[in-house]
């Protein structure tokens, strides 16, 4: 008889890790499913200054590794792999990962999390975390003082700029269009902002680096000289493997309250890849303890 878990998470960023340290100290049968290594999207910050607890701030990785840590202290297991295939239907849950192994769980609390949409350039990857970004709450404060331009015209590259006209010496707006998508909200304070420059109809079609990012090329052959580029085109959520069982919004996250339940009984979402208003290490933390909780109170009340 194969062996049937109590919770399986999948995906070992802050939102899972939680999960499994609350659903573990409380007993439950918990095993977290990851394909890179713990902290997912979290492990690629250099460092996370705005976590409660770390007056010194701390890196990514580090942070990860202990939450990690902290949930295997109370039985929580981890698998690295990749799961390829999700049966969310029935009392119990069908998971099979990329070795083919099956997995069966009487819960599962997804935090898959969502992968930030990238400009698709040349060189892009090597310079993640050496000028260029996704996340400019995460590491705008390197760049006190400095030359910058954000990328988009949305609400969270509205919010973005203006985050990052609290730091930066020059922030340059680039928009392929030559108005804002952002809510009213977003305008006024960004046309105010002395150190704001908006490059309307614009697009950036090259990264100027050496050792980091230097600068950028737009479409209409400008160079601009830069310390940091921060992209914020819109993010996607890992959900491609629940469509058809769970219900996903427009831009396809799945759609879960602050109970964090999916319309699926004994399904969990919890992390970036719910709808939410923050997408934030501390609010993916506070969903994992409250998918654990719920996936608790399920089980008792299924048995």
């Amino acid at each position: 008889m194969k062996h049937i878990y109590d919770t399986i998470i999948i995906g070992g960023g802050p939102g899972g890790y939680a999960a499994a340290l609350y659903a573990a100290r409380a007993g439950l049968d918990t095993l977290v499913v990851e394909k890179m290594g713990p902290g997912g999207q979290m492990s690629l910050t250099d460092a996370i200054d705005n976590y409660p607890g770390f007056d010194e701030g701390v890196d990514g990785i580090t942070l990860g590794m202990k939450m990690q840590a902290g949930a295997e202290r109370f039985g929580a297991t981890t698998q690295y792999a990749s799961v390829t295939e999700a049966n969310l239907l029935g009392q119990v849950k069908r998971l099979v990962s990329d070795s083919g192994r099956e997995l069966l769980s009487r819960t599962v609390i997804i935090a898959t999390g969502a992968d930030p949409r990238k400009l698709g350039l040349a060189g892009e990857d090597g310079l993640i975390g050496r000028g260029v970004h996704y996340c400019a709450h995460c590491d705008g404060r390197f760049y006190r003082g400095k030359t910058v331009a954000v990328v988009g015209g949305g609400n969270s590259a509205a919010s973005d700029a203006l985050y990052l006209a609290g730091l930066a010496k020059k922030v340059y707006v680039i928009h392929r269009r030559d108005s804002l998508r952002a809510t009213k909200i977003y305008h006024e304070p960004l046309l105010k902002a002395p150190n704001v420059e908006f490059l309307w109809n614009s697009q950036v079609s090259e990264l100027i680096a050496e050792d980091r990012l230097t600068g950028v090329v737009l479409s209409d052959g400008r160079r601009l000289a830069l310390d940091g580029l921060f992209v914020s085109i819109g993010r996607r959520p890992v959900t491609s493997l629940f469509a058809g069982q769970l219900e996903l919004d427009g831009n396809g996250y799945i759609v879960a309250d602050e109970t964090t339940k999916t319309n699926l009984d004994g399904v969990f979402a919890v992390g970036d890849v719910r709808t939410k208003a923050l997408r934030q290490v501390v609010t993916a933390v506070s969903d994992g303890a409250v998918a654990a909780h719920f996936a608790e109170e399920y089980l008792v009340l299924s048995e």
